[in-house]
């Protein structure tokens, strides 16, 4: 397979790219991750009539630093006038890209018509799309869409073909429904005919959590490109993994050591880059520093552990013990084979 996709102007490796995820991917995860070999990122979501509205959250939300670039900053909102001109205020920020969020199943965007709800009206996704297209200029426009709002009305191959016609570059799929959340599995042999129906570039998204089902998912649907949201948590290493299986390296995965070495510059990260005191900024970090954790011995204690955590200190303590704890379990198994 050819080692770019174009995006409009960008071209991006054709590996894997982190998925923008509210409230889990901010500017500390998305570093994270690009370090890594992320091969770009998109911004958490972004209310397109919020910011036309006020601009309290807007440069914490859509600042882009080169280190997260190439990156997206993702918009939501189902009203076109409001789309575009948000669009035009973002453009001040120099995003590589600008998304559409057509997937957010979450009632409060999607219960307002705006994310996943856009797969219930063809039109006015593409109204809201081409609203974004002509305000962005020059600034390729993606969209992130679903396979459609439910099981009897899959129609993701329909809403993409409509966003080609609005000017969209790339168009993002989830081969999840609506009514499906994040349960189930993901039926990829959507995105396969989003891929068939369309001639931009798609970008296939569910269920990736290494390089095995990356592969899988470019080799049966045919994508463009690979987007991973929760196969990362506590994971940034899947995007190492992948890269060295497309360039037909060896992967050698992290030691525990390295893992927590990783957890606890993440976690300095957030702390140094909020804007709220250490204990409040420890409430962002405790999910990650459980995920982290995911898989090792005793993990669930640690787990429930990592979600009192209200200071840096206590995060390398925590991390001490478990490094302890994995390395004590390997010798005792060690000595146990030897003894065999």
């Amino acid at each position: 397979m050819a080692d770019t996709v174009r995006i409009g102007g960008v071209e991006i490796k054709k590996t894997a790219i982190l998925a923008p995820m509210a409230s889990v991917a901010d500017r500390a995860y998305r570093l994270i991750c690009r370090e890594f070999g992320a091969a770009a990122c998109v911004s958490e979501m972004v209310s397109a009539k919020g910011i036309c509205y006020s601009d309290r959250k807007t440069a914490e939300l859509c600042t882009v630093t080169p280190g997260e670039r190439p990156m997206g900053i993702q918009l939501f909102g189902c009203e076109p006038e409001f789309m575009a001109r948000a669009v035009e205020i973002v453009l001040e920020y120099s995003p590589d890209f600008i998304d559409i969020n057509m997937g957010c199943p979450v009632p409060k965007v999607a219960g307002n018509g705006s994310g996943s709800a856009l797969m219930k009206d063809v039109g006015l996704a593409a109204a809201v799309a081409e609203a974004a297209v002509k305000a962005a200029g020059n600034v390729p426009v993606t969209a992130k869409i679903r396979s459609g709002w439910s099981g009897d009305s899959v129609n993701a191959a329909e809403v993409a073909k409509a966003l080609e016609a609005s000017g969209v570059a790339a168009v993002a799929v989830h081969g999840r429904t609506r009514d499906q959340f994040y349960s189930g599995s993901a039926d990829i042999s959507v995105i396969r005919d989003v891929k068939n129906a369309v001639k931009i570039p798609v970008i296939g998204n569910g269920d990736v959590t290494g390089a095995g089902s990356c592969l899988k998912m470019y080799r049966e649907t045919g994508c463009d490109l690979v987007m991973i949201g929760r196969g990362s948590y506590g994971n940034p290493f899947v995007f190492a993994e992948i890269e060295a299986a497309v360039d037909g390296r060896e992967y050698v995965p992290p030691t525990v050591e390295e893992r927590m070495q990783v957890m606890l510059r993440h976690i300095r990260m957030i702390v140094e880059m909020s804007a709220k005191t250490e204990p409040f900024a420890m409430h962002e970090a405790r999910k990650h520093a459980a995920w982290y954790m995911n898989g090792g011995y005793g993990s669930a204690k640690f787990r429930a552990r990592c979600y009192q955590l209200s200071s840096y200190a206590e995060a390398e303590n925590l991390a001490d013990e478990f490094i302890n704890l994995q390395s004590g379990r390997m010798h005792k198994k060690s000595a146990e084979i030897s003894l065999d």
